[in-house]
């Protein structure tokens, strides 16, 4: 795969997506809901997929496609596109910008390029494999803090009830712990603003592919480890992302908290 080129038009459809998103939000509504009533779609994460969907297929026929609101196609080429329209539909729905089109191209080995683009500022995150992580043409490192105690931790949570009364039983342990946490309501965009060292670390029980694939490619080439708990990978049980200097404090107080403890299953 010619990382460059496959770059290239990744840069090109996220920014067309969020043009469209963009154009659409004003008097936008629930369309539906998926996994519970507060898991909401509009007609713009509908739009904005059957676009990427179209593009991605006619510049890229052979290879696979999963989108967020059921795109899927395995493809025969053994690269597949990983999108969200929008990461963070509620704050879309309610006007709050802070919302993203996710794009991650995967390989084998994962994901090897990503781009978010976060139309209502402006700011377009990209990364590819080995060749470090960019916001608007600005190379990107994580955050050097030392100690937990002075970290901003974002975090977010479930939509099932059940998931969040577990998730909330570790915040009277992690709040003494850090500098504060913050809950912004975007997986994707959580990623990127630990590459930008906006956050000093992230944690989040549940993301889907759509959410992880180009936002943590984006956070682990601007130096952050990315990792989920008890030697695992990064998944829907748990992802960290988290600077070099206060990523072992946090596992041990995650991995402590049983942080990855899905009342679900």
């Amino acid at each position: 795969m010619d990382l460059d080129a496959t770059l290239a038009l990744a840069l090109d459809l996220a920014q067309e997506a969020g043009a469209l998103a963009l154009s659409m939000r004003a008097g936008i509504g629930v369309l539906e809901t998926k996994s519970s009533p507060t898991d909401v779609v509009t007609a713009a994460d509908k739009a904005v997929e059957a676009l990427l969907v179209d593009r991605i297929t006619a510049a890229r026929p052979e290879d696979g496609i999963l989108g967020e609101e059921g795109a899927g196609t395995p493809g025969t080429s053994g690269y597949r596109w990983v999108v969200d329209p929008i990461d963070g539909t509620v704050n879309y729905l309610y006007g709050i910008p802070q919302w993203a089109v996710s794009i991650g191209v995967e390989d084998s080995a994962g994901t090897a390029v990503g781009v978010v683009f976060d139309p209502a500022k402006g700011e377009l995150w990209q990364a590819v494999r080995g060749s470090g992580a960019w916001l608007n043409g600005v190379r990107l490192s994580c955050s050097s803090v030392g100690s937990l105690a002075g970290a901003l931790v974002g975090t977010g949570f479930g939509y099932d009830e059940k998931r969040r009364a577990v998730q909330a039983r570790l915040l009277p342990s992690l709040l003494p712990a850090v500098r504060d946490i913050r809950r912004l309501g975007a997986g994707s965009l959580d990623l990127c603003s630990v590459a930008a060292g906006r956050l000093d670390a992230y944690f989040e029980q549940g993301l889907s592919p759509w959410d992880l694939s180009a936002g943590g490619l984006i956070a682990a080439e601007a130096g952050a480890v990315v990792t989920g708990l008890r030697g695992r990978p990064a998944g829907h049980d748990l992802v960290v992302a988290a600077g070099p200097g206060v990523v072992a404090e946090l596992l041990a107080l995650l991995e402590a908290g049983d942080a990855d403890a899905d009342p679900l299953i």
